[in-house]
């Protein structure tokens, strides 16, 4: 199919979408039209276009997707199969939450955790500040469809010096379908009150043997000295595609971190984007990806620094194996007066095979004279020292590879302060790195 023929395609089925919403509120109508007149106009990402030059979209852009359909209801093995520990979990299935599979009956007060069109129906008034609004200046095509299409997903919301002691976990899950390829569209707002500090976590996971897109986007806005640490995991089916973006504003003393974990999907693609707007606040990135067999994964990173005595860390991490292929692109901005600015920005990148590559774009663009920036990459194989170190103990060369690989991934598994993500990261290394285990163990 042509490439029009698809815009197309997406602009008939938004047509038929959004005329069975004639009551909802003008305001969302007004950023639905917008987001798919820009996607009309704009089509999808190609290798021609600057940021997106690494990462080929055309088996994504050239596969029709219908929009998931169901409500999770048929999802085998109930909550347990979900994993996590209990707790507060929103389980969304194709994009829409699922009350059966959902555990929010412990809530501390002041602390909403929702539907996302549920909170639309009820008091559109609370979401409209932020919906759409955040994600606004870093728009790319993908989030723009996410934008036309949004039906449901989660609202989180913490009040002014409210602090949530569990983990809130938002599961987004895709069933796919046997007859045809499918699409949803999860969304996210996490809003965090003056004072306020919560731990958030988003796993995405999907069907086997399935095709389909999660096309996801994640809103945060954290108000004056509020503290939110965001965890990702994406672990979608060998056959799935994940494309998401992250956006994060940032008040005054404002405490940000983020830890992204790519370890599934045929292609995923990130986009994050940390705005920081008042003075003292804080971001740290941690990612950890990983790419073997012909995966590719891209995480693209903008920390914007607009205003003063603000810092930020960033630590990027990629494994690659087989044919696989990893994209960093990290950029660090200093808007003009925003003097005092802390910025540090790492990625390490470890190939596996001689096949394997990773493209690594670390850059910053400083308009202030009195900052400390700085920023690294490098990109190699094994150490053969540690590993013949490794082989004169006794350690078979196989199990020493994946030793090294684990202890090379560690330092970012270590910083997971949620135990069931920790624990399923741990789960799936141990799985790709055959012997690392055992090994490990035996060691310490």
């Amino acid at each position: 199919m042509m490439v029009a023929e698809q815009i197309d395609v997406y602009r008939s089925a938004f047509e038929a979408f959004a005329a069975a919403r004639r009551d909802e509120p003008g305001w969302l109508r007004e950023l639905r039209g917008a987001a798919m007149d820009r996607f009309s106009r704009r089509g999808f990402p190609t290798t021609r276009d600057e940021e997106w030059r690494h990462t080929n979209v055309a088996p994504l852009a050239g596969t029709v997707f219908r929009r998931a359909e169901g409500n999770g209801r048929d999802i085998g093995g109930g909550p347990a199969a979900l994993g996590g520990e209990a707790g507060h979990r929103a389980v969304f299935v194709n994009g829409r939450l699922s009350p059966g599979l959902s555990a929010l009956e412990r809530l501390p007060s002041g602390t909403t955790v929702t539907s996302l069109g549920e909170a639309l129906r009820r008091e559109p008034g609370r979401l409209e500040p932020h919906l759409a609004r955040t994600a606004g200046d870093s728009s790319n095509a993908f989030a723009d469809l996410n934008t036309a299409f949004l039906e449901d997903g989660a609202f989180v919301a913490v009040g002014p010096g409210v602090v949530v002691e569990e983990p809130i976990h938002l599961v987004f899950l895709s069933t796919g379908d046997a007859s045809f390829p499918v699409v949803s569209y999860p969304r996210s707002l996490l809003v965090a009150g003056r004072g306020s500090e919560a731990r958030v976590a988003e796993t995405y996971a999907g069907a086997d043997g399935k095709t389909y897109l999660s096309c996801a986007v994640t809103e945060v806005v954290l108000e004056a000295n509020a503290a939110l640490d965001h965890y990702k995991l994406q672990r979608e089916a060998a056959a799935g595609f994940h494309v998401a973006t992250l956006a994060v504003s940032q008040g005054r003393g404002s405490r940000f971190s983020d830890h992204h974990l790519s370890l599934g999907a045929r292609l995923s693609r990130t986009d994050i984007a940390v705005r920081l707007l008042g003075e003292g606040g804080e971001c740290v990135l941690d990612g950890l990806f990983l790419a073997d067999g012909e995966r590719l994964t891209d995480t693209h990173t903008r920390i914007d620094h607009a205003a003063p005595h603000c810092a930020s860390r960033e630590l990027y991490k990629g494994i690659v194996d087989g044919r696989g292929r990893g994209v960093f692109h990290g950029r660090i901005v200093v808007r003009p007066g925003a003097q005092k600015t802390d910025a540090y920005q790492t990625n390490k990148n470890l190939l596996l095979s001689k096949e394997a590559l990773v493209h690594s774009t670390p850059q910053l663009e400083i308009f202030a004279d009195d900052v400390k920036c700085k920023h690294g990459s490098t990109t190699g194989q094994l150490d053969p020292g540690a590993l013949f170190y490794l082989r004169t103990r006794g350690i078979p060369e196989a199990a020493a590879r994946s030793l090294l690989t684990y202890a090379f991934a560690s330092e970012l598994v270590q910083r997971l302060a949620v135990p069931s993500l920790r624990a399923a990261v741990e789960e799936h290394l141990q799985a790709v790195l055959p012997g690392a285990g055992a090994i490990k163990e035996a060691v310490l």
